[in-house]
């Protein structure tokens, strides 16, 4: 055991020390927060204010358009002819062309800018010229259109499960869907990544023939399970390290910028926009409805017991690493370069990206057939479970995964081991799938 520990405290320090590990460690956290800050940064950076001109020969849409911070409509009293002739040389972004036959054929409507138009401000302006129309019509035919408005209602389910006490308890699908899938592809990525590492360093020990001096001294499980552990080591301190350290940068921003965090009051703003006592209720009625949405995610995180969600990420996080870890080193035991890897991984790697493609179908039908047992067989439950997990999962399914997990552990550790320690010692040989059966029945 000692020897194992010596061969981990070389394998972690090792990796811990590399500029490789310590510019990931930074550059991981700053990508992981952009993800998250940049968007609601850009969403609050002021773009440069564009100016539409209207010819509007029906004289019928000059009120529909309303101006705002960044974009402003003017009339113009030129034909459309003059106005595309001085468009270069305007500080007009675009010029909106209205002809006579417009409200009969909107399709004769057209948009002239000196570059392609933004496709936010070509919606803005076919929404509200069609939102326009329909109200005319809707006025011709005698509807009104604040009763047409009233009829919409906005239909919000609440779903809820029965537990043990026959008691109704709150259950949130989308929040658990996206937990679900977040944490198996995260566990997917962090095997295949991980799992690698243990590759390439026994090619590289095996290759540079380092291997050989340290085989005199330890026994080649040995120094498999001491790289494997080693590895899972330096995984979950850069894990911890990018958790810990994209909280810090988050907090600091919001911090440093609490403005750009806090929702604006816009009241004010649609008021001078000269927007309807109609619309104005439409679009409270909208924020009161996003409030509701913030509420209901608020209350669907806190209905999330993370404790045990965070615990069984650690266990199949851990046990599909050491499960696939010891397969990746039996592979690096068994070639000399890294290009003959490619016909033994993917035969391993099929199940875990099988649970990935199937990832829709088990958040679909969490408790079917398929899904149980993709989630009790070794090669697939990591990733699958933790799908699962968010949904409610009898005890004893999770407690029957986990030791099978235990037990494909050191079923695949007994096989690898086997291989490991006759391929760290052949070299020149390209490995078949024949060859890896004689290193299984050697004896001793």
């Amino acid at each position: 055991m000692s020897k194992i520990l010596t061969i981990l405290k070389r394998e972690y320090l090792t990796r811990v020390k590399k500029r490789s590990f310590i510019v990931m460690t930074i550059l991981g956290p700053i990508l992981l927060a952009s993800i998250m800050i940049v968007p609601i940064y850009l969403s609050q950076v002021t773009d440069k204010q564009k100016v539409v001109g209207v010819i509007d020969e029906t004289g019928f849409f000059y009120d529909t358009f309303k101006s705002s911070d960044n974009l402003v409509f003017e009339p113009l009293t030129t034909d459309i002819v003059t106005a595309k002739e001085n468009l270069r040389q305007s500080d007009y972004y675009a010029v909106l062309y209205i002809p006579q036959g417009a409200i009969s054929t909107p399709n004769l409507v057209r948009l002239i800018g000196k570059k392609s138009v933004s496709l936010t401000i070509e919606s803005y302006i076919e929404n509200a010229m069609r939102k326009e129309l329909e109200s005319q019509k809707l006025a011709m035919s005698g509807i009104d259109l604040e009763i047409l408005e009233s009829i919409k209602t906005e239909v919000n389910i609440k779903t809820f499960t029965l537990d043990k006490e026959e008691q109704e308890q709150r259950t949130f699908s989308k929040v658990t869907t996206v937990l679900g899938m977040v944490l198996g592809i995260l566990i997917y990525f962090f095997i295949f990544m991980f799992g690698a590492q243990v590759m390439r360093g026994v090619i590289e020990e095996k290759t540079s023939r380092i291997v050989e001096v340290i085989i005199s001294s330890v026994k080649p499980f040995q120094l498999m399970m001491g790289k494997i552990l080693g590895v899972a080591l330096v995984g979950l301190t850069q894990f911890l390290l990018w958790i810990i350290l994209t909280a810090f940068i988050i907090i600091g921003f919001q911090l440093s910028n609490p403005d750009i965090f806090t929702q604006k009051q816009e009241t004010v703003m649609l008021e001078n926009k000269g927007l309807t006592p109609a619309e104005m209720t439409q679009i409270s009625n909208q924020n009161e409805l996003q409030g509701n949405e913030t509420f209901q995610l608020t209350e669907a995180l806190a209905s999330i017991d993370f404790t045990v969600i965070l615990g069984m990420f650690l266990f199949f996080f851990i046990g599909g690493y050491l499960l696939y870890a010891s397969l990746f080193a039996a592979i690096g035991s068994a070639v000399d370069n890294e290009a003959d890897t490619q016909q033994f991984v993917l035969p391993i790697t099929i199940p875990l990206i099988l649970s990935i493609v199937m990832a829709q179908f088990i958040i679909n039908n969490p408790d079917g057939p398929v899904s149980y047992w993709m989630s009790i067989i070794p090669f697939t439950s990591p990733i699958v479970m933790m799908i699962r997990i968010p949904f409610g999962v009898p005890v004893m399914d999770v407690v029957l995964s986990m030791s099978l997990l235990v037990i494909g552990f050191l079923a695949s550790t007994w096989f690898a081991a086997k291989i490991y320690r006759t391929g760290i010692l052949m070299y020149g040989k390209k490995a078949s799938y024949k060859e890896l059966i004689k290193w299984l029945r050697y004896k001793g």
